[in-house]
C-alpha cells in the first residue's frame, strides 16, 4: 500500500476541517468531541454517547448526517423492540402474491441507536452483525448496508431502572466510548441565541418546512460539505497514514498492560490493539500528518480501551479511564 503523502494528508484535513465547521453550527463549544465523531467515522468505528438526556447527543447525529450528505434513521430502543424492527423484515404482498423486503434503520448511512440498552439482549445483538460486518442477515439472506455505516449509540448513564447492561461483546464493538457534558454558560448563552436566530431566520423565509421544531430550524443551517464517495476517500487516505514500528509496539506494550493488570480480571483483546491503530491514523489526518505519533495514542487510548475492561469489582467509567491514564505514565514509549 502506498504511504499517504503530506500534501494528500493536508488536503484531506482541509476537507475534514469543512464538515467539521458544518456540525459547529449547531454543536456549541464541543469541539473535541466532535472531533472524535469524525476520528471513529474516518476509522471505520462507532460510538457510544454514554450521557445524560438532553446535551445535544440526537442533534450532533444528525448535523453528522447532513454535513456528510448521507441518510439518517434513529430507533428509540425499547423492551418491547425487536431484532426485525432493526434490520428489518419481509411482508407478504397479496397483489404480487411474493414478500417483498422493507428495509429496517440499519440501512443507513449514520444510525442513532437511542438508549440501546433500555432492548433485550436478543434485540441488542441484532446490532452486532452490522456493527462488525457491515451487513444484515434477515431470513437467511445476507444484505450489505449502505456504505459509510456510522453507529452513534446512546445510553443514561443515570436511570438503570428497566434496562439491560450490555454485553461485554457488544461493548467490544465500540470504537470509543465518549460524554458530551453540560456545556459552559458562555455556550448555553450562544446556544440559545443561535436557536432564536434559526427560528426568526425560517419565519422570515416563510419556510414551508414541515419540520416545526426550533432543533429543525438550527439543522436547516447545516449544509452538507461533503460527499458519500468523499467520505470514502477519507476512509482509504486513512489507510495510508504511516504506522511505525515503533507506535505498534507502544500500542501492544498498553493494550497488554491492561491484560496483566491487578484489578482488571479481563484486558482489552486484540480489536481494542487494531482499534486504536485505526483511531491513531484517523487522528493524524485531522492534523494534516501523514504519520501517527505517539501524542495521538496517549490522546485516543482512554476513550478506546476503557469500555473494554472488565474489572474484579464493578467500576465506573472514571475508575477505567484513570487506570489508563496510570498506564500511559507507566508503559514507555517504544524507541
Amino acid at each position: 500500500m502506498q504511504q499517504l503523502s503530506s500534501e494528500e494528508a493536508l488536503q484531506a484535513r482541509d476537507s475534514v476541517r469543512k464538515i467539521i465547521a458544518q456540525i459547529e453550527r449547531v454543536i456549541v463549544g464541543k469541539h473535541e468531541v466532535v472531533e472524535l465523531v469524525l476520528t471513529a467515522l474516518l476509522a471505520q468505528g462507532h460510538i457510544l454517547i454514554e450521557d445524560i438526556p438532553g446535551v445535544g447527543k440526537t442533534m450532533l447525529a444528525k448535523a453528522t448526517a447532513r454535513a456528510i450528505g448521507g441518510s439518517f434513521k434513529r430507533i428509540q430502543f425499547t423492551p418491547d423492540l425487536l431484532p426485525g424492527d432493526v434490520t428489518g423484515l419481509s411482508v407478504y404482498n397479496q397483489k404480487t402474491t411474493e414478500f417483498t423486503f422493507h428495509p429496517g434503520p440499519v440501512f443507513a448511512n449514520v444510525l442513532l441507536a437511542d438508549e440501546v440498552n433500555r432492548a433485550t439482549p436478543k434485540t441488542q445483538s441484532a446490532l452486532l452483525e452490522s456493527m462488525e460486518e457491515a451487513q444484515a442477515t434477515i431470513e437467511g439472506i445476507t444484505r450489505p448496508l449502505p456504505h459509510p455505516f456510522f453507529v452513534l449509540a446512546t445510553q443514561n448513564p443515570v436511570e438503570y431502572r428497566g434496562t439491560y447492561p450490555l454485553p461485554e461483546a457488544q461493548m467490544d464493538r465500540f470504537l470509543m466510548r465518549i460524554r458530551l457534558g453540560y456545556p459552559q454558560p458562555n455556550e448555553e448563552v450562544e446556544m440559545l441565541s443561535r436557536h432564536y436566530d434559526a427560528v426568526a431566520l425560517r419565519e422570515a423565509k416563510n419556510s414551508t418546512s414541515d419540520d416545526t421544531n426550533q432543533a429543525g430550524a438550527l439543522l436547516e443551517q447545516v449544509e452538507s460539505s461533503a460527499s458519500i464517495a468523499e467520505i470514502h476517500n477519507l476512509q482509504l487516505a486513512r489507510a495510508r497514514v504511516h504506522i511505525s514500528d515503533s507506535i505498534r509496539q507502544y500500542i501492544v506494550a498498553l493494550v497488554g498492560a491492561t491484560r496483566g493488570h491487578v484489578q482488571v480480571l479481563l484486558g482489552a483483546s486484540p480489536r481494542a490493539s487494531l482499534a486504536l491503530q485505526r483511531a491513531v491514523q484517523a487522528a493524524a489526518i485531522l492534523n494534516g500528518r501523514e504519520f501517527a505519533t505517539p501524542d495521538d495514542v496517549k490522546k485516543l487510548a482512554p476513550i478506546i480501551l476503557s469500555h473494554r475492561l472488565i474489572f474484579h469489582e464493578d467500576s465506573s467509567a472514571q475508575v477505567a479511564e484513570n487506570l489508563i491514564a496510570r498506564l500511559l505514565e507507566e508503559v514507555p514509549v517504544a524507541s
